[in-house]
């Protein structure tokens, strides 16, 4: 006979409708994992070209990661 353990179950299919959580990258992050510079990212930010930054405070900018890894597969896509 075997037995099911509902519970674990609905956490199973809570986690699978969960969407993966957004992680904040400051500058000096992003720099090393697109491997260019501070004004080639700003300049391509002002053109469109490059995820736009977001504010936490006066002297704090940020980057959603998952928009940088979009990025990356676009740069990555065109390529080819």
């Amino acid at each position: 006979m075997v037995t099911v353990d509902h519970a674990n179950m609905e956490a199973i299919d809570q986690q699978a409708m969960t969407p993966p959580q957004m992680r904040l990258m400051r500058l000096p992050e992003v720099i090393a994992r697109v491997g260019i510079k501070r004004s080639t990212i700003y300049q391509r930010m002002s053109e469109g070209r490059f995820p736009r930054a977001r504010s936490l405070g006066p002297k704090s900018t940020v980057w959603v990661e998952s928009e940088i890894d979009a990025w990356i597969n676009s740069v990555i896509g065109s390529d080819g």
